[in-house]
């Protein structure tokens, strides 16, 4: 005799508000740094990386069932290394930041999306692929943002007193991705708070029914 299924104590809510929660406060220290250099992007981006990834792996095992936890796993695999390569101190510089927030955006973006789409096609949860849907698309502008902002880029600046300041590359960059980070944070956020259905639990597999 079996029994049915209980409700899952964490559900994709719970994703998307850890993701909101990490987002967040990645775009507070880049809004609140006096320094957006090379060093204090990969920092900030490197726990904001690994953090996600740490969310995707937990979710694959407790939100998701075993036919959907693919996407939460590549996406935490993605996402850590960067991550990891983002922490390495001999390697936080400007060119290096560039290229793999580029490299982590294209690559995630794409995943999601991908995710998104087969999602949709397989008739889960409309409301849970337009969210990665539209995240992915927010990547990958986030990647177009870098790829047309020139490492190289400087322009110096004066204020009537206050002095002569230097607008730089990675200053922008560092900036594109805490814009990135906040507007992801208020959308994981909305769409976490925001009232649903309850999403069904799958049904037990033949070998668990058996036993």
């Amino acid at each position: 005799m079996t029994t049915a299924p209980s409700a899952r104590s964490f559900d994709v809510r719970h994703v998307q508000l850890a993701r909101a929660l990490f987002a967040a406060l990645a775009a507070v220290m880049v809004t609140f740094s006096s320094d957006h250099s090379a060093v204090v992007g990969s920092s900030v981006f490197s726990g904001f990386a690994l953090a996600t990834a740490l969310v995707f792996v937990l979710s694959a095992w407790l939100v998701y069932p075993s036919g959907q936890r693919a996407t939460p796993l590549v996406l935490a695999v993605v996402t850590g290394i960067a991550g990891l390569a983002a922490s390495i101190g001999a390697w936080r510089t400007t060119g290096f930041f560039f290229v793999l927030v580029i490299v982590w955006a294209v690559v995630s973006g794409a995943v999601e999306i991908i995710g998104a789409v087969r999602d949709r096609r397989a008739g889960r949860s409309a409301s849970l692929a337009r969210d990665g849907l539209t995240i992915g698309v927010l990547t990958l502008i986030l990647a177009v943002g870098f790829l047309l902002t020139s490492p190289g880029f400087s322009y110096d600046y004066s204020i009537e007193g206050a002095g002569t300041f230097t607008l730089t590359g990675i200053t922008i960059a560092v900036g594109i991705f805490g814009g990135y980070a906040a507007i992801v944070a208020v959308y994981l956020a909305i769409a976490g708070f925001s009232p649903r259905r309850p999403e069904p639990v799958p049904a037990a597999s033949a070998e668990e029914a058996a036993s």
